[in-house]
């Protein structure tokens, strides 16, 4: 009874897909990276490749390598190591690209014996003149799901032709090389990246949802700076298939579908006896696209990420609890409008269409450049679909290559993203090695020879020959690139703090002042100490001159006096100084007792004339004589 329901399941889901298959073929389009002949002159040129949906394409860059074709195992469906073959390139060569041919296993095994080989990137030969296709990794495959994680090398398919030219080239003795180049894989038309993220919320779907939630879970932190600093717009979107018109009455069709069986997705355990239904995934997808349009319409888009990672941690399907209550319960944690949201998602039992799904199969259609979506997951940027591993760095190194150059974010340039060809012989930049400080940089575009900044100082230069330290501060670090030397306590520096950042030897040094300064030698060369009085002793740096006898070295003028005559001309020096001393003490004092007595003078006056001569303030003095007396 079991195999039978089982049976029932398969063929159900199996009529779905085809149907969905019909309504989408002719619209799926190959993303292709540009791949360039370099050498020899005979296959000089640029053909296509198509980009392998596993591994890490270096979106942004490009790199150059030389074409090895293998003598065994050239399928590379076996481990190179069992012919004794390796692709690891000596230091400072260019890496080895190994050409494969089509057949045998999967693409992705191909690439990852490769890859364990030492190869730096892979090509795959078709075996028939066809239209290139796009390398997808097995699905369901849990033996082959080890592997494909590990894979970080970029892999491409050519075609039959152009595999066969690569291997005629390589048989007749010449020397391959090419250049395989993602910049323009991603558009970049203006400074704002858009992007999409086809998605959904079954956690029982196998290896592709395990690897589909973890990047989301890692991926949230990056995509909301982005989104928060209004560097991209991004879209979540879920697709849907619909049921058969013979079958929506059917049992099947009414467990895996809503809205009559015009929206329905698998069932989670692909048994309708047991589990989820499929019914309730197209709910959960479509509530979690109703939170995205409330959280955008109250201007914060990058909630969707808070709610899809909170509700795979707490509505686990293992758990038991993928159901609404957990959903609201995440909803009302994230403080967003459970009303609105309900609205949005409207009545599932209704025989009319759901504007918002509506909308999500109408997307599924491509447009343009972008094909149909076929793949889940699946990534869109600028309208371009992403191919390889679903990875934090891998996609944000995607995204990044949407900018145009010099307008990207500062997330673009984080460790997340670096190429790491620094660590490669420095990258072929300048480097000190006594201070460690070098000019190389890891962008996502590639690595980038440029003098640093040190501690605010500048190194200048042309960042793969020498790089110099500039301007202020500069002889704190590694002295300025000059001459040093410490004897006896005494350090002497040939760097001098300026604009020009010149090495100068100090004063009794002469050289170059970078790679050495030696000491002058006064007395052998005559320049110091030439009195005939004079006795003249070499030291580090300097001179030390005697005079014989009671003599006394006077350095300014090179001569020797006598000790006696300096004690004389010290001795009038004293008494002169006690002269004037005296002289201005007495002038003072004399100033000070003149004024004292003018103002002791000017009051005394005063007070005589005002008794014989009364000021024009004063009252008249009363007359007391009397008129008898007159």
């Amino acid at each position: 009874m079991g195999c039978s329901k089982r049976l029932e399941t398969a063929i159900f889901l199996g009529l779905l897909l085809s149907i969905f298959a019909e309504s989408v073929v002719g619209r799926f389009v190959v993303e292709k990276n540009s791949l360039r002949v370099t050498s020899p002159d005979s296959i000089k040129g640029t053909r296509d490749s198509a980009i392998g949906n596993f591994g890490i394409p270096q979106y942004g860059g490009s790199m150059a390598g030389t074409v090895m074709y293998p003598k065994e195992n050239r399928k590379g469906c076996k481990n190179f190591d069992d012919f004794g073959i390796s692709f690891k390139s000596k230091p400072g060569a260019l890496p080895f690209f190994v050409l494969v041919d089509r057949g045998d296993c999967f693409f992705a095994l191909k690439v990852w014996n490769a890859q364990n080989a030492g190869a730096a990137a892979v090509l795959v030969a078709d075996d028939v003149e066809e239209a290139l296709i796009t390398m997808d990794s097995p699905e369901e495959d849990h033996a082959s799901a080890k592997y494909i994680a590990n894979i970080t090398i970029p892999s491409a398919l050519i075609e039959k032709s152009f595999g066969e030219d690569l291997k005629k080239a390589i048989s007749g003795g010449d020397m391959v090389n090419v250049n395989l180049d993602w910049r323009e894989a991603v558009p970049h038309p203006d400074d704002r990246v858009e992007y999409e993220l086809w998605t959904n919320s079954n956690d029982e779907c196998g290896i592709k949802c395990d690897m589909l939630m973890e990047f989301v879970k890692d991926f949230k932190g990056a995509a909301q700076i982005l989104e928060k600093g209004g560097y991209t717009q991004f879209t979540p979107h879920y697709i849907t298939w619909y049921c058969p018109q013979a079958f929506t009455i059917s049992k099947q069709c009414k467990s895996q579908c809503i809205n009559h069986g015009r929206y329905c997705a698998p069932d989670p355990e692909q048994d309708f006896s047991s589990g989820y239904d499929g019914k309730d995934v197209v709910l959960e997808n479509l509530r979690q696209l109703c939170v995205f349009k409330v959280a955008n319409e109250n201007k914060k888009p990058w909630v969707w990420w808070d709610y899809v990672t909170d509700f795979q941690i707490r509505c686990p399907m293992k758990e038991k609890k993928y159901n609404k209550e957990c959903a609201e319960g995440v909803i009302s944690s994230l403080g967003l409008d459970l009303k609105k949201i309900e609205k949005c998602m409207g009545d599932p039992n209704t025989d009319s269409d759901n504007p918002v799904l509506k909308e999500e199969q109408d997307a599924q259609i491509g447009k343009g450049s972008r094909g149909d979506v076929t793949i889940l997951p699946t990534l869109v940027v600028n309208n371009r679909q992403y191919r390889g591993k679903l990875e934090k760095g891998a996609v944000l190194k995607a995204i990044c290559a949407g900018f145009e150059e010099t307008t990207e974010p500062s997330v673009c340039l984080s460790g997340d993203v670096e190429t790491n060809e620094c660590l490669d012989n420095n990258g072929g930049c300048w480097r000190d090695k006594t201070s460690n400080i070098t000019a190389c940089k890891d962008t996502f575009r590639g690595r980038v020879c440029e003098c640093p900044v040190v501690n605010g100082v500048r190194f200048k230069g042309d960042g793969y020959s020498s790089c110099t330290a500039s301007g202020p501060g500069r002889c704190k670090i590694n002295n300025g690139g000059c001459w040093h030397e410490t004897l006896n306590g005494i350090t002497f520096s040939a760097c001098i703090d300026n604009e020009e950042g010149k090495c100068t030897c100090p004063p009794g040094f002469k050289g170059d002042g970078v790679k050495s300064c030696e000491d002058i030698d006064e007395c052998k060369e005559k320049k110091a100490c030439q009195c005939p009085e004079c006795s003249c002793k070499n030291t580090w740096g300097s001179y030390d001159c005697s005079c014989s006898g009671d003599l006394l070295y006077i350095r300014d003028h090179d001569t020797c006096i006598s000790k006696r005559a300096t004690e004389v001309k010290s001795a009038w020096a004293a008494v002169w100084v006690i002269l004037i001393g005296l002289a201005m003490a007495g002038g003072g004092g004399y100033l000070v007792y003149k004024y004292r007595l003018r103002s002791y003078m000017d009051s005394e006056i005063r007070a005589i004339m005002a008794q014989y001569m009364p000021l024009d303030s004063q009252n008249e003095v009363p007359n007391h004589v009397s008129d008898d007396h007159a």
